[in-house]
């Protein structure tokens, strides 16, 4: 007959209940060290029960957890406050010396002969009531530092889903004896929602084939949206794309990606072209001058409003004188200047000539037309 067992070792045993307060690993955890009551004599020191347990005892008969997990839970039973701990980490110490966060009996003389079975379980700290969750709940600093150690997740992600969750439990009405607990599993899981649904929308399948109907992906649109991209623009280049990546004969794995990053190099040099084109071009209507040409102007003392003032009949002379320049800017630059000038040479010469009159109409600007004003380079002799 064969020595095989369906049950070759003892089974894990763990409260339910104990679970959903202080967490299942902690649980698990908890309840294997209380069967280290049953066989050892506690050492008791400063009110407390001591235990020692070796970590190869604990690695295995635990086999499904290594020393750095061990390490971690058994940290967060010492953050809940439910284990004392007397040793080193057991990322480096070979023995955990622990007590249960709770005062010991001492009724009986320490000193007694041990009886076959010599201490009784050490009872677990008494659980508070439950109770609603407080209108302005909100977690400890060692579980926000809990889950960014642990669980990779930052601090104001964390922040960020306190509001919900404090509304619907507030909601539902329930009562808990620990709204950390829930609150961390509440953070974890919407954390694990948001990074796979980050990882779906750029994930394209190995049978993907990129085809006259491929498009990008909505969250893909979105971002280029975002980036103030035109969606034109974008819709645009889509046959481009796919033709480069079927004349390849591959497939990007990363399709959703590549595209992004083609269009946003396109639209740059697009963008790019716009502003520093070299092809002659008429003037239109909504035309308007960029900031550097105001910031040239102030830094020529000349003020802005002024500039803006003449804006209107240049726009208006030269789509009627129908030409085509290069830089409407530089124009503009040149045409402010010239007026600006021209009144102060009128401002001063009124000053000069005060209380004289003449019939002399030389010099009004009214008397000369725009194209000779902005052909006259006079003012910047």
């Amino acid at each position: 007959m064969s020595d095989f067992s369906l049950i070759p070792e003892r089974q894990l045993l763990f409260s339910p209940e104990l679970a959903a307060t202080i967490g299942l690993e902690e649980a698990i955890l908890l309840q294997h060290l209380q069967q280290v009551f049953e066989h050892h004599s506690p050492q008791l020191r400063n009110g407390f029960a001591w235990f020692t347990i070796e970590r190869a005892f604990l690695l295995r008969t635990l086999p499904f957890w290594t020393v750095e997990d061990l390490h971690r839970v058994s940290r967060s039973l010492v953050d809940k406050g439910i284990l004392l701990i007397d040793t080193p980490p057991l990322l480096t110490a070979q023995q955990l010396t622990f007590a249960v966060n709770e005062p010991a009996a001492t009724s009986e003389p320490v000193a007694a002969p041990a009886p076959p079975n010599p201490a009784p379980p050490v009872t677990l700290p008494t659980r508070r009531s439950a109770g609603l969750l407080p209108v302005h709940w909100s977690p400890s600093e060692d579980m926000l530092q809990l889950l960014a150690m642990n669980h990779n997740i930052p601090r104001q992600f964390a922040l960020d889903q306190l509001e919900d969750f404090v509304f619907y439990w507030r909601e539902r009405g329930e009562t808990s004896h620990a709204w950390e607990n829930k609150f961390r599993q509440h953070v974890i899981a919407i954390w694990r929602r948001q990074q796979q649904h980050q990882a779906e929308a750029f994930r394209v399948p190995q049978s993907t084939t990129l085809d006259n109907n491929w498009r990008p992906s909505a969250d893909a649109m979105e971002i280029m949206e975002r980036s103030e991209i035109a969606r034109d623009f974008i819709e645009d280049a889509i046959p481009e794309f796919i033709l480069y990546w079927r004349e390849r004969g591959t497939n990007p794995k990363e399709l959703n990606s590549k595209f992004i990053q083609h269009i946003r190099i396109q639209w740059a040099k697009y963008t790019s072209s716009l502003e520093h084109s070299t092809q002659p071009k008429r003037i239109s209507e909504q035309w308007q001058p960029t900031e550097d040409v105001y910031d040239i102007l102030r830094l020529s003392h000349i003020d802005t409003e002024f500039a803006r003032s003449l804006l209107p009949e240049f726009i208006v002379y030269w789509r009627d004188s129908n030409q085509a320049h290069t830089s409407w800017n530089s124009k503009f630059l040149q045409h402010v200047k010239y007026h600006w000038a021209k009144r102060h040479q009128l401002e001063h010469a009124g000053h000069s000539h005060a209380g004289q009159q003449g019939n002399s109409t030389t010099g009004r600007t009214r008397d000369r037309s725009l194209e000779q004003d902005l052909t006259d380079t006079s003012w910047a002799d």
